[in-house]
């Protein structure tokens, strides 16, 4: 037979512990507050987390989550003095993510690429430029030599359908992420 089956208020109050009221009571002297130290003084807390200086639960678990850096696009850099530098566009010619892999220029295809317009002296040779991403002054630079440039954009450039070769490159699909704080019509 249990307490609980004699009856259901068998044990449901219980009286409070009276501490400090002697060594007869079982909790006398220190009154279960231990030796010395702040502990053991009135008016004192410490923070629920405070592990006595270990280092707490919550630095020793392993940190996961959210973060935008996985989705980041990451490009392969080339600039138009190097392309111009190479023995296969000295006289011009296609540029093309294939073309600029076989001349050694980008190491593969696993990333965009991008054509930066950093120059020694101004573009005497025709380039036809067809990448992930041109800058503004390389395609200055190759449409004033005679070339011509065509971007055909990112993964991201698409999902948000943005005209890389269109003077407005304002994302046309807007998701609810760019609508937010805009009042609803």
């Amino acid at each position: 037979m249990m307490i609980h089956e004699i009856t259901e208020l068998a044990g449901k109050n219980r009286n409070r512990k009276r501490v400090g009221r002697g060594h007869g009571s079982g909790w006398g002297k220190q009154a279960g507050r231990g030796h010395k130290g702040a502990g053991s003084r009135r008016g004192h807390s410490t923070r629920f987390q405070f592990e006595g200086g270990q280092m707490p639960y919550f630095r020793r678990m392993p940190k996961f989550g959210f973060s935008n850096v996985n989705f980041s696009t990451k490009f392969w850099a080339v600039n138009l003095r190097e392309i111009v530098k190479h023995a296969d566009f000295a006289d011009g010619g296609s540029v093309t993510p294939e073309s600029l892999v076989k001349a050694g220029l980008v190491r593969d295809l696993s990333r965009d690429i991008k054509v930066l317009g950093a120059l020694d002296e101004p573009l005497s040779v025709k380039l036809e430029v067809k990448v992930n991403r041109v800058t503004d002054g390389a395609r200055k630079h190759i449409e004033a030599a005679g070339g011509s440039v065509h971007e055909t954009g990112t993964r991201r450039d698409k999902v948000r359908g943005i005209d890389r070769n269109s003077e407005d490159r304002t994302p046309k699909n807007l998701t609810k992420k760019l609508r937010r704080g805009k009042k609803a019509d």
